[in-house]
């Protein structure tokens, strides 16, 4: 809440400097106001997306490790090394 709570108030306070002093001090206030809200709001985009990036080669080594162990992915059924495979002939 925190990480993306001071973004929107840091930009919602630029929009009330511009409201309440349109001009002069107002413009300077808006902008150091929503560009260190944007800011911070991108720093904390780009901060979740290496976080995910981490968990996703976490997951793919958990994924490997189990292919090792049984032969196949987790997320495939497992096959039957008994079952033959039904050759087709076209008959000539």
């Amino acid at each position: 809440m925190v990480r993306y709570g001071l973004g929107v108030v840091l930009v919602i306070a630029g929009v009330v400097v511009l409201i309440i002093n349109p001009g002069g001090f107002g413009v300077d206030g808006f902008a150091m106001a929503a560009g260190s809200g944007f800011s911070v709001l991108m720093l904390n985009w780009l901060y979740r997306l290496t976080v995910n990036s981490d968990q996703e080669r976490v997951d793919e080594e958990e994924a490997r490790v189990f292919l090792a162990e049984h032969g196949h992915w987790p997320d495939e059924p497992p096959h039957n090394p008994s079952a033959r495979p039904t050759s087709r002939t076209n008959p000539a």
